[in-house]
């Protein structure tokens, strides 16, 4: 049997984050031996979430240069296995989301680009 292994996404209010939730939420659904790890319950110390982030090699989505998803993981002892920045993914193709809350689409390009980048990420590990 496989490892399990963790994807945390940005859940910031840009459409840089839309596209991380949407990448994460869609990999996991469609990928076998996945999870996620909620960056806000994380960041929040809810019970649960200190145990689950140490359990699973961690890949970390972060919507931007600020990389908040690694920084709350730094915080609270984990360093992530692997840590993808949507907006220089995109920004190599030229691809620019335009809502925080609503995919169109031209959007569901860049899920699709992101999601591609994550499968191999987890070919390569498997």
């Amino acid at each position: 049997m496989k490892n399990k292994i963790a994807i945390s996404p940005c859940t910031g209010m840009s459409p840089y984050g839309l596209i991380s939730r949407v990448v994460c939420l869609d990999t996991i659904q469609e990928t076998e031996n996945t999870t996620s790890i909620c960056i806000t319950a994380t960041s929040a110390d809810k019970e649960g979430f200190r145990s689950l982030i140490k359990k699973y090699p961690i890949i970390a989505v972060n919507g931007c240069e600020n990389a908040c998803v690694d920084k709350i993981l730094k915080q609270k002892g984990v360093k992530t296995i692997i840590t993808l920045n949507i907006t220089e993914i995109l920004n190599k193709e030229n691809l620019k989301p335009s809502d925080t809350a609503r995919l169109n689409e031209k959007d569901e390009k860049s899920v699709k680009l992101v999601k591609t980048r994550i499968k191999e990420i987890l070919d390569n590990i498997y």
